[in-house]
């Protein structure tokens, strides 16, 4: 184990990473570095607001970015704080002593109510100036609104719950139409509900939180000075309209549950925590005299709607009898008490103070503190000025706290984009799950964090918790990068030796099996995991060293079926000659390469089983391939492995129509060994083509010879066109195979006649037999009795050959008289010829003056012209053009040879001496003239050029020569 631990610590030193241009950073093994960038802004960052009023402020609410404050006695101003720029005064038209004695504005920031001292109410809209009084309010100081947020809307407030400073709780609903003089009045209805009561009798309501659960349930909160009220109900089906009452009507005969506690401030407040705008509050905050009441909002909780409550003692000097706090707003780890001289924010989860604001004298005590649920902002105001709080990054520090706290859970949520405090989050679980003796548990936890690798597996060595290492290395080995293969193999090595150490203790005790079992489904489990799988693959040899150590071929041949591993499986059953469970992993991964390796050792064994998965796979596999294998097999000489070897080199050639030339030499000994019947058979059928066999004729041939099949032999020496070799061969088997082989060359006479003088000879002299030689002279016409006598010998009488005698005379006979008739036929031709001839010297033409040239159309009788047997007549000049194109490239050589002659070559004398004084001359120097035309006729006047050949020859010649195909066009146009 030690050896392991210092060689993948002197990998992790390899494989760090020098960080260039940073010399004074340290960069610990973590990994994380630690630097303050910047100066860290505070959560909460009090601004004053730019603004000074013409009056006092005696009040001021902020809800949906709606600001606004009541100004002196008769003055309110109201602020979109999205256009701050553009303030609204509206005059409340008040000519009595009434001071305004608080404001609510509901969720949306539309509707406002000002409560004034004179126990009167006004309602002023914010699409409207005008402000308008609650006449059925009138006589009621109210306290406290819980303004119905399900049902509220822009124009309408729904059911509203109104608490009075005689603990009365109405319900109400207003509206923002305005009709005219005779319209109607913007309260719709004010109802009592319920009174709450305290030990003296009624208690002003100081608060009042109305909220519906997701499962349609309505929960009302209201606070008295000393006690906290519930009320929990489910409104009737389609009862909305109904309100509230009937919710408060379950709570007629008993009172609801309440919190009570004993100090008093003269009043309380309640503060309720929303994430998002128009999401259920999740936690709550109530001030009263003894402290602040702090816990969770559960709507799903059937009989209290609050949950994991405590109280939070006030800080030190604040208090009842020290200075009271005036206002609490609720943040989401905080609350704010705002006191007449500063603002304290105390953490929810810790009560520590995390600070303390103090106001400057000039601006006056304190009056209020509210906060605008959809922006998350504070706002508190003096008489003379109003101040705002921005809360920024609250929960930055949260996750130390509940770190503190031992809760790790929310500790981690609250820093997971932070991988720093995620790593001591993670590692302080570790450690604490370490200590409470939850082995697993930590080591999940170590393994996410980067923490030293060599101390953590110490650690758990030395508690002897193997099982706890195991599951650290696993996790540390699913978290590494492709690169980290040094790591990697390491990891995977030491968890493989973890758990083969594990199966050996538990291996042989009786009491130890489902422990053996569960341990052995683990370890598969890691062999088989995707995530560890390029892993092993990688440290496959090790591993497989590991287990051969601990002598585990259970396992052995499970991972190397993991691995794909076929050949050490194969090879595994081989040797322990399971050789069917070696056969079953070949055919179902169906790996050529295998069977070729392991197909000799097989073979021996299970030739059937193993021919049988041969021809299974079929073409898959290269017969070539497998050869040798069948030839070690073979050797023994027995049937049944020749038997084997056969059928599958039949299905081979047969099936998969092999032609290979090794396969076919090899069908073809093994039936020269063992199939002696079969062997002329294939031959026969493999055709007597040299071209198409697909055996070497040769050593066919020799393997013939050598195991004395004699018609086999004669079969291939007819394929080789050996017909001489065929005869002698196969005269030593029967007369009949000879004649055969005798009548095969047909095209050569001389040939045939030759082998079947061999086959006469044979018969005559060998056998003796006069009969069989007749019958030899009456296959073959080729043969005359004259050549087969000089075989007999001399004491043959000529009676045996009598009918032969007269045969060969009659066809003699027949012979002279088919010379005479074709000599009578060629005298009579000769004569037809002669008659032709004289009858073509006399023929003639007639020529009219009329005529005129088929070539260029002008009459004929102008220029020398030559007449043809079709009625054609031509210019010698026209009928030169005309034939000179059509001509080959020599004989328009050769014509315009005789032209150059022919004029050259003196004209014709007229007189008889002159005549043949030039013919004399000519026939000393050259041609003559007339020879000359002669020669040039037969060139030129061999046929008609309209109806010859040479016209035929010119079908497929366009009718304008492409080289004047343009100036042809061009003519055209």
């Amino acid at each position: 184990m030690a050896s392991i631990l210092d060689e993948y610590e002197d990998s992790l030193s390899r494989s760090a990473v020098l960080q260039p241009g940073c010399p004074n950073v340290a960069i610990p093994h973590s990994g994380y570095v630690n630097a303050q960038l910047e100066k860290e802004v505070p959560i909460f960052t009090k601004q004053r607001i730019d603004f000074t009023p013409s009056e006092r402020i005696t009040s001021l609410v902020v809800s949906c970015n709606q600001l606004c404050m009541s100004l002196g006695k008769d003055s309110l101003l109201r602020i979109d704080l999205g256009k701050a720029s553009e303030p609204n005064h509206v005059e409340l038209g008040r000519k009595d002593d009434a001071k305004v004695h608080k404001m609510f504005l509901d969720h949306t920031g539309s509707h406002l109510l000002i409560a004034l001292s004179s126990t009167e109410v006004l309602y002023v809209n914010r699409n409207g100036q005008k402000v308008r009084p609650l006449a059925r309010w009138k006589g009621q100081l109210v306290e406290s609104v819980g303004w119905n947020k399900a049902l509220g809307t822009e124009s309408s407030t729904g059911p509203i719950l109104v608490g009075t400073a005689q603990g009365q709780i109405f319900e109400a609903e207003l509206s923002a139409s305005e009709g005219g003089l005779f319209g109607p009045a913007p309260d719709l209805y004010f109802r009592p509900l319920y009174v709450l009561n305290e030990e003296g009798g009624p208690a002003p309501v100081c608060s009042l939180e109305a909220e519906r659960g997701p499962d349609g349930r309505g929960f009302v909160i209201a606070t008295t000075r000393q006690r906290l009220f519930q009320f929990i109900g489910r409104a009737a089906e389609g009862a909305e309209a109904q309100g509230f009452s009937g919710l408060f009507a379950a709570y007629t005969d008993h009172p609801p549950p309440f919190r009570e506690f004993p100090s008093n401030l003269g009043y309380s407040e309640l503060a309720f925590y929303t994430p998002k705008l128009r999401s259920a509050p999740r936690a709550f905050a109530w001030m009263m005299g003894d402290g602040v009441l702090y816990g969770s909002l559960d709507c799903g909780r059937p009989d209290s709607l609050l949950s994991e409550e405590r109280v939070w003692e006030y800080p030190e000097g604040v208090g009842p009898g020290a200075s009271p706090p005036l206002a609490i707003v609720l943040t989401q780890f905080h609350f704010l008490l705002l006191l007449a001289d500063r603002v304290e924010a105390v953490c929810t989860l810790t009560g520590q103070v995390v600070l303390r604001d103090h106001f400057l004298e000039k601006f006056g005590p304190l009056k209020h503190m509210v906060k605008d649920s959809s922006t998350g902002q504070l706002w508190a105001y003096t008489e003379r000025a109003v101040f705002r709080y921005h809360v920024q990054r609250e929960a930055r520090d949260v996750w130390r706290t509940y770190l503190d706290m031992n809760r790790f859970d929310l500790a981690k949520e609250y820093c997971r984009e932070r991988p720093d405090c995620l790593d001591t989050v993670l590692a302080r679980e570790a450690d604490f799950c370490f200590r409470q003796h939850r082995y697993l548990e930590s080591a999940r936890c170590y393994a996410l964090t980067q923490s030293y690798f060599e101390e953590i597996a110490l650690k758990f060595l030395e508690a002897r918790q193997e099982e706890a290492l195991a599951e650290f290395l696993q996790r540390k080995l699913a978290s590494l990068k492709p690169s980290e293969r040094t790591q990697a193999t390491l990891l995977t090595t030491w968890l493989t030796e973890l758990y083969l150490s594990r199966l050996g203790a538990l291996q042989g005790d009786p009491e130890a099996l489902n422990l053996y079992r569960e341990t052995r489904e683990r370890f598969r489990a890691f062999l088989i995991s995707p995530r560890h799988k390029e892993w092993l693959f990688a440290s496959r040899a090790s591993i497989h060293e590991l287990l051969a150590s601990h002598g585990d071929t259970e396992h052995m041949v499970y991972f190397a079926v993991i691995m794909q591993d076929y050949e050490r499986v194969v090879a595994y059953h081989c040797q322990h000659e399971a050789y069917e469970e070696a056969l079953a992993v070949l055919s179902r991964h169906r790996d050529p390469q295998l069977f070729y390796k392991f197909s000799p050792i097989l073979i021996r064994h299970i030739p059937r089983q193993l021919v049988d998965a041969w021809i299974e796979l079929g073409n898959r596999l290269d017969a070539r391939q497998l050869i040798p294998a069948l030839v070690n097999y073979s050797q023994g000489g027995e049937t049944q492995q020749v038997s084997q070897a056969i059928r599958y080199m039949e299905f081979c050639v047969n099936v998969l129509g092999e032609t290979e030339q090794a396969i076919h030499n090899y069908l073809l000994s093994l039936y020269a060994r063992g199939q002696p019947a079969s062997l002329l058979a294939y031959l026969e059928q493999a055709g007597a083509s040299p071209h198409r066999v697909h055996y070497d004729l040769k050593y066919a041939l020799r393997l013939c010879a050598e195991h004395g099949h004699h018609r086999a032999c004669v079969h291939v020496y007819k394929v080789l066109e050996l017909y001489e070799e065929a005869v002698d061969l196969a005269l030593q088997v029967n007369v009949d195979l000879a004649k055969q082989c005798a009548d095969l060359p047909e095209e050569d006479e001389e040939l045939r006649k030759k082998l079947w003088l061999k086959i006469a000879r044979h018969v005559v002299q060998e056998e003796e037999d006069v009969q069989t030689a007749m019958a030899c002279l009456a296959s073959c016409p080729l043969l005359k009795i004259e050549d087969v006598l000089p075989f007999f010998p001399d004491f043959v009488t000529i009676d045996h050959f009598k009918e032969a005698i007269c045969s060969s005379l009659k066809a003699y006979n027949h012979h002279i008289q088919e010379l005479q008739r074709e000599m009578e036929e060629a005298t009579a031709s000769a004569q037809r010829i002669r008659r032709d001839l004289q009858e073509l010297r006399g023929r003639y033409g007639t020529v009219e003056p009329q005529d005129k040239c088929a070539t260029c159309d002008f009459p004929l009788l102008n220029r020398p012209f030559y007449l043809f047997l079709c009625g054609h007549m031509f210019h010698a000049d026209c009928l030169l053009q005309a034939v000179r194109p059509g001509l080959p490239a020599y004989k328009q050589a050769r014509l315009e040879e005789l032209q150059r002659k022919l004029g050259a070559a003196p004209p014709p004398a007229k007189g008889s001496a002159r005549a043949k004084e030039a013919e004399g001359g000519a026939a000393a120097g050259g041609p003559s003239r007339e020879q000359l035309k002669a020669d040039l006729d037969e060139l030129v006047a061999a046929e008609c050029v309209y109806c010859g050949e040479l016209m035929i020859r010119s079908i497929d010649r366009p009718f304008i020569d492409p080289q004047r195909y343009e100036e042809e066009h061009l003519s055209w146009l």
